[in-house]
């Protein structure tokens, strides 16, 4: 079969690999229709995630058709459409049963290296890195998905691909970031990074009921789209955010602030983005913390930080100071998928939110390797891809 492979930094290929095939009693076969590139995808890209080796295949954002299951899979047969999450999740284990898929305690193969990086191992996940046990994502024209009763969600014939794929990550990642923040009816909910999840949690913060909503961004047609789901964009190349959100919440700060940027912050107007740079180039410093430094200084006082943002090791000067001083809480974490996927769909259907919105470009497999520098450099006004195989 074809599926978009990893290589090296900026190196992925259209390759030709063995088929999937049933490996566990558990497992289940699934021939993709579409999948898409993912933010998390380039952190991958830029090799800024460790773990990763020659001929993985990428991808973590993907749906199909079942064709083929194991023995013990009860809830699939073959011809059942599906989104998979990107979480692979026993649905039997502690974190499990308290509905904190993400941490599943079985599905991680390579256990031993993630409680090395991590001090405990998440969940698996698909195509991304050793770290996380190894599997094949779904950039590609089959899948083998393990744990495959538990790790999937069936989604009816009336709804399009592109009204469902990111139920699999980017929409229900959005969703539980705004829930992590609990807002209320007169909140003001700050939003750094107006990608594919920013524009999640633009909408899912209108829908939650927020008073307010702002997103920070510095590519225009990104800020078009926020503005269009309801919120009020800032430039933060052509504007201080400090002075706009302080003119926008008569000088209190935004009470719920979110981090849908992650490690690769870009910052042009900022002195720590030129420091956080210089580290990165030394391997003093993994990631590039400019977004939390700032919003923990913008923050109103005992308001909350929600991260959905990806971090992979290791940030420098983060102000804990003003954190600590100013009661702010953190809530951070990879998204517990299905916990929220039912209810979203149901909205799907209802008409509340149409996610196919986020699609700017729809192409072949075959030219997803030229679409990952489309992405990542922002070009020809890409906010999100999806791959047809």
């Amino acid at each position: 079969m074809k599926a978009l492979c990893w290589h090296g930094k900026n190196d992925i290929r259209y390759d030709t690999v063995p088929d999937p095939s049933i490996e566990d009693p558990r497992d289940a076969i699934v021939k993709v229709s579409s999948c898409a590139i993912c933010g998390s995808d380039l952190h991958l890209y830029d090799h800024f995630i460790p773990g990763m080796e020659s001929g993985d295949v990428m991808g973590h954002e993907f749906m199909g058709e079942v064709v083929e299951v194991g023995a013990d899979v009860h809830r699939l047969r073959p011809g059942d459409r599906v989104v998979v999450p990107f979480t692979i999740f026993c649905g039997e284990c502690e974190q499990c049963l308290r509905g904190n898929y993400s941490v599943c305690e079985r599905s991680n193969r390579n256990r031993e290296l993630g409680d090395k990086a991590f001090g405990h191992a998440t969940a698996g996940l698909f195509g991304y890195s050793h770290l996380t046990g190894g599997y094949a994502g779904g950039q590609a024209e089959y899948v083998r998905v393990p744990f495959a009763d538990t790790t999937h969600i069936k989604v009816p014939d009336s709804l399009s691909d592109e009204q469902v794929l990111f139920l699999g990550d980017i929409f229900p990642t959005g969703w539980q970031a705004v829930v992590q923040c609990d807002v209320q009816s007169g909140d003001t909910v700050a939003i750094w990074g107006a990608g594919p999840v920013g524009q999640f949690c633009v909408r899912s913060a209108v829908l939650l009921g927020a008073r307010q909503v702002i997103c920070i961004d510095r590519v225009p047609e990104r800020l078009s789209m926020a503005e269009a789901g309801g919120a009020i964009a800032i430039n933060s190349d052509e504007e201080s955010v400090l002075e706009r959100l302080n003119e926008l919440t008569r000088g209190k700060g935004p009470e719920k602030c979110i981090d849908a940027v992650g490690l690769e912050a870009h910052a042009t107007r900022s002195l720590d983005s030129v420091y956080d740079r210089a580290k990165q180039a030394v391997m003093l410093e993994t990631d590039r913390p400019h977004v939390l430094r700032e919003m923990i200084y913008v923050c109103r006082p005992a308001g909350v930080l929600s991260i959905p943002g990806v971090y992979g090791g290791l940030v420098d000067k983060l102000p804990m100071g003003p954190l600590m001083n100013k009661g702010l809480t953190v809530r951070t974490g990879q998204t517990h998928v299905n916990r929220w996927t039912d209810d979203l769909l149901r909205r799907i259907e209802a008409g509340q939110i149409d996610p196919s919105f986020v699609i700017t470009h729809q192409v072949g497999l075959e030219q997803g390797p030229d679409m990952y520098r489309v992405f990542r450099d922002k070009l020809d006004n890409c906010i999100k891809v999806v791959l047809k195989p």
